[in-house]
């Protein structure tokens, strides 16, 4: 069975594919669609269902959309639904020109800025957050439309903390700014873990899994 995955990350394939590992999956680029519609929500889910029907519509096939980021504590769960285009302190949503700056510069930025806003937060209320004062996560909302009529969504998060400084980056894996958020249980950086780790314990790994079982419950429903 094929199923679409209503994005042109390469990285979110390849993780989504190794756990939805009965169906083909496959990518709007795979097959020459453009596909790159506004993302006007204001929360991870109200963007996934955006990518979900906006593809939907094109393929009229199963689809599966997700819409993640990072959350960081200190910043007040910034930046959020920014974090692909987030570029700094002066340009949290990103910049008005629309230009998405280099990974490693995101990753730079995010370091020192929840350094920066940590002299300003009181040690008792950094010390509150799930994770110390550097406590943040990663949040996915992923959105099936199987048709017109049904719809599912599954939201997870995988809890961290940011690194102190972005000499501390390290790991090859993953993508995004996976080198500079650490898993305490792992003593690792997420771009440490391998596939098999991450998928296991990640925000995308665990609403995948809920959105397979779904998918298969609802096949088993149409037979």
């Amino acid at each position: 069975m094929k199923i679409y995955l209503a994005t042109g990350n390469s990285g979110k394939k390849r993780e989504m594919a190794q756990i939805l590992s009965d169906y083909e999956v496959v990518i709007p680029s795979d097959e020459g669609i453009a596909f790159d519609p506004e993302e006007t929500g204001t929360t991870f889910y109200e963007n996934s269902l955006i990518k979900a029907k906006a593809l939907y519509d094109i393929v009229h096939c199963p689809v599966i959309a997700d819409d993640s980021g990072i959350c960081v504590d200190a910043l007040g769960g910034n930046p959020g639904i920014y974090s692909a285009r987030y570029a700094g302190p002066d340009y949290m949503k990103g910049r008005p020109d629309g230009k998405k700056i280099p990974q490693e510069e995101q990753n730079r930025f995010l370091i020192e800025q929840t350094t920066a806003a940590l002299a300003d937060i009181p040690v008792q209320k950094a010390a509150a957050f799930p994770h110390g004062p550097r406590s943040c996560r990663y949040t996915c909302s992923m959105v099936l439309v199987i048709d017109h009529s049904r719809l599912f969504v599954a939201q997870e998060t995988m809890e961290g903390t940011v690194i102190d400084s972005i000499n501390d980056a390290r790991g090859s894996g993953g993508f995004g700014y996976d080198p500079i958020i650490y898993i305490p249980e792992f003593k690792k950086t997420v771009a440490e873990l391998s596939a098999e780790q991450k998928n296991a314990i990640s925000h995308r790994g665990k609403a995948c899994r809920i959105i397979e079982s779904i998918i298969r419950k609802t096949l088993m429903q149409d037979k």
